[in-house]
């Protein structure tokens, strides 16, 4: 191998070295929510094609997550089947609950219960409202890397 070729190579090893690693986990949790203030807040309560006022009345979503965790190696650090498994149950035993909540507002309950299993990692959460409409908050505790020095 001459010099270029080996300058590359470390160059490559380098960078998988210092990569982030993240595993993601997808799941649906059926959920009855609403938002009171859309029957109030006249920026809702329109009277016309952009009324919302009906978010005011319970309705049901299938809420679809998506959540990424970031994973120190790339052997497994998180088993991702288990760590859906948990999520899920964390709405099956009702440790946390949709409620009135927006999709930003469930990630923060979800991002909490994680941040206590997994502390000093970087969470992203996707929620949405039948896979339609939602939010991605994430939740980071490093800054990202720049660049990297030779």
């Amino acid at each position: 191998m001459n010099q270029r070729e080996q300058s590359l190579a470390d160059t490559r090893s380098r960078i998988m070295q210092h990569a982030k690693r993240q595993i993601w986990v997808t799941f649906q949790k059926e959920g009855i929510h609403c938002y009171p203030a859309a029957a109030t807040d006249p920026t809702l309560t329109t009277g016309d094609e952009y009324d919302v006022s009906f978010l005011a009345s319970p309705h049901r979503h299938i809420f679809h997550f998506q959540v990424w965790i970031d994973v120190v190696h790339s052997d497994r650090d998180i088993e991702f089947i288990q760590f859906k498994r948990w999520l899920e149950n964390l709405y099956r035993d009702d440790t946390l609950q949709l409620d009135h909540k927006s999709c930003e507002m469930i990630s923060d309950d979800l991002y909490l219960q994680i941040a206590q299993k997994y502390p000093d990692r970087s969470v992203w959460i996707e929620v949405s409202e039948d896979g339609e409409n939602g939010a991605l908050v994430k939740y980071e505790t490093h800054r990202p890397v720049q660049s990297i020095n030779i």
